[in-house]
């Protein structure tokens, strides 16, 4: 037990003296960031707990409430700090039921296509030779589809091969798919160049001569030391990402407006901030936009923090 203890208390001195925690500590930007995104994360997660009411129980829902302003304008409500949109929903509540899909379809695309592309370079850059050109020119001819040219031609496939109430009952297996499928050349390349790079040392070299076969020296021995620019990449994709989602449901290929997403949330309150509705399109769009500068911001330290010849002291 004595020894559980130590090599605890020796595990946590070294993360209490390590590089990230050290520069973390004076970076007060990046201290505000992470603590904003510690709380966005953990509101997303304790969204069923925390919200005020349900968007998806329609006992919970009355038009006699709709459009009602937020807690600073007259004529609000108590039980509604945010307001309410033209269906009488809790603006809140749907704000943080959106900003859970839109997360989950963030992470997800992210996942994927970091998977399949990291798969991809990592095997483009070790192999080399046909099997590099024929991954890079798939990249190429992958880079040449937008996320919205995938996002109509898998949607309309979808469409037409289940019906709409398929494409609405799994739309964010479907936003995920389409995010990831249409992204992973940027990992591809982005490891496919680390690769390159790593496969030409020494440890490399020394574990050919032992007889190690290839697999065991890409995932084993090169993957680990790629894993850096995957990271810094990963945290601009998932901002993109959810940037992608909120733009393709606002666009109507997305999530359908009956389930709160950031960017059906936007679609849905678009046609009444004429109307003097402003708050059912601008708040769900301020808490998108914060949410991605937050990720942005904290990526940008994460590629200062990791790339030594960008240190600023």
């Amino acid at each position: 037990m004595s020894l559980e203890i130590r090599s605890s208390a020796t595990v946590w001195r070294r993360f209490r003296d390590s590089h990230f925690l050290y520069r973390l500590r004076r970076n007060r930007r990046a201290q505000v960031c992470l603590a904003l995104f510690v709380l966005i994360m953990a509101s997303v997660l304790l969204t069923p707990w925390i919200a005020p009411s349900d968007p998806y129980d329609l006992a919970q829902i009355s038009l006699l409430d709709s459009e009602l302003p937020p807690f600073w304008i007259a004529g609000s409500e108590p039980a509604h700090l945010l307001g309410t949109d033209a269906q009488g929903r809790d603006l809140l509540s749907s704000i943080l039921y959106g900003a859970r899909v839109s997360v989950a379809i963030g992470f997800g695309a992210v996942l994927l296509q970091s998977v399949l592309g990291t798969a991809l370079g990592l095997l483009a850059g070790y192999r080399g030779g046909i099997v590099d050109a024929l991954l890079m020119r798939l990249a190429d001819i992958q880079l040449s589809f937008s996320t919205l040219m995938m996002a109509i031609i898998i949607g309309a496939v979808v469409k037409a091969a289940f019906g709409g109430a398929f494409y609405g009952d799994y739309s964010v297996v479907i936003l995920i798919l389409i995010i990831g499928l249409s992204e992973w050349p940027q990992y591809a390349r982005t490891v496919r160049a680390s690769v390159l790079a790593e496969k030409r040392k020494d440890y490399v070299d020394a574990a050919r001569v032992l007889g190690f076969p290839s697999c065991r020296i890409m995932w084993r021995h090169i993957l680990p030391n790629t894993l850096s620019p995957i990271f810094v990449l990963s945290t601009v994709q998932v901002a993109n990402a959810i940037m992608a989602e909120a733009a393709l449901s606002f666009l109507g290929l997305g999530m359908p407006e009956t389930e709160p997403s950031l960017g059906s949330l936007i679609k849905s309150g678009f046609d009444y901030l004429q109307s003097g509705s402003w708050w059912i399109t601008l708040l769900p769009g301020l808490f998108l936009v914060t949410l991605v500068l937050i990720i942005n911001l904290l990526g940008d330290w994460l590629r200062d923090t990791m790339n030594p010849r960008l240190h600023k002291g």
